[in-house]
């Protein structure tokens, strides 16, 4: 491990303005993106779709990073270029998705655990040799007071999963974005929302220093705290914010480069404005707040393109416009006043 170049590495995810795109989606999630605009689930059209985002004029003044799929780090542009060569070429960071999804936890009332660690070393040295330099795992954990969840039981062995993933590529100087994700699936309020959040960053982190994972070379990607989507008492852009920051303070060494916050089912709109409250409210944090978006990057470009080469431009247009809302919201210059300008325009 090569704790410096680990940790420059960390430091250029999260650099002031900047943030990853999660364009790791599976082949069957994917589909659901293409389908709902009526274009068939073809490599060729992942491939369009993607290079598309990854040649968007200025893209590298918001993103710093892209998170492929397995598929995806092996494609090559319509020209024959590498899309990794694409984001290279751009001063972005090639990433790569790693686990393998979740299956139902043994014993448990229909928790999941995240699957992949077999094998994992052998793919990160391939990973890393096709040009990835950070990686991704995502564990998902769901809210339900009654029946105690998240347990225990499913806190511990998703943690030790991430923990052992974040240790194996950091032997293969690869950076582990550590993703302990919280869905907003029920009608949980914030203060249930936070108290989850909590128990599940002090297990992450107990973990990864169980396993010895140096802080230093690593990025975390966790969930905002926010009330369940269906909650009868949503709380305000404001409160969601300040128990986030609030949390991430009690759980989170100082030693971590940054915090990449995944959208989690937030619309576009929310996702930016979280963030932006969060920067500007807090401007002396001991770690970058960024973003780590997937569909909420991506849903305003995908509906624009339809599958069409004649509404390239235009789609990337607004995949710029989204990024460039997410890079004020990381520096704290968010306004909502904002997301009228592509409408206008």
């Amino acid at each position: 491990m090569n704790l410096k170049d680990l940790n420059q590495i960390a430091k250029a995810m999260v650099a002031p303005g900047k943030g990853i795109l999660a364009a790791d989606e599976s082949t069957g999630t994917i589909e659901k993106r293409l389908s709902s605009i009526n274009v068939p689930n073809t490599e060729e059209n992942r491939r369009d779709y993607r290079e598309m985002l990854f040649t968007a004029p200025e893209a590298e003044k918001y993103i710093s990073g892209v998170i492929l799929y397995d598929e995806t780090i092996r494609q090559k542009a319509k020209d024959g270029t590498p899309l990794v060569e694409i984001l290279k070429k751009r001063g972005i960071v090639p990433g790569i998705k790693v686990d393998k999804g979740t299956q139902d936890l043994p014993g448990s009332q229909g928790e999941k655990i995240t699957e992949g660690l077999d094998g994992l070393r052998k793919r990160l040295v391939e990973y890393y040799g096709l040009g990835a330099r950070f990686a991704k795992w995502r564990a998902v954990l769901n809210i339900d007071a009654a029946s105690g969840k998240p347990s225990r039981q499913a806190l511990v062995a998703n943690a030790e999963a991430l923990a052992r993933y974040a240790a194996l590529c950091q032997a293969e100087n690869i950076v582990p974005i550590v993703e302990p994700e919280i869905l907003m699936d029920g009608d949980h309020d914030i203060a249930t929302s936070y108290a989850a959040t909590e128990r599940t960053l002090h297990t992450v982190f107990e973990q990864l220093a169980l396993h010895n994972v140096a802080f230093e070379g690593m990025v975390l990607k966790p969930n905002m705290v926010i009330h369940g989507e269906s909650c009868k008492s949503p709380a305000g852009i404001e409160a969601c914010a300040d128990a986030t920051v609030q949390v991430l303070l009690r759980c989170v060494p100082a030693a971590v480069p940054g915090i990449a916050f995944l959208s989690g089912g937030q619309s576009d709109e929310h996702a930016s404005a979280h963030l932006g409250a969060m920067n500007a409210r807090h401007p002396n944090l001991p770690w970058k707040l960024t973003f780590s978006y997937g569909r909420a990057l991506q849903a305003l470009p995908l509906k624009l393109w339809a599958g069409k080469a004649e509404n390239v431009a235009n789609a990337q247009k607004g995949f710029i416009f989204r990024a460039r809302l997410n890079s004020l919201a990381a520096t704290g210059q968010y306004d909502a006043k904002l997301e009228q300008e592509f409408k206008a325009a």
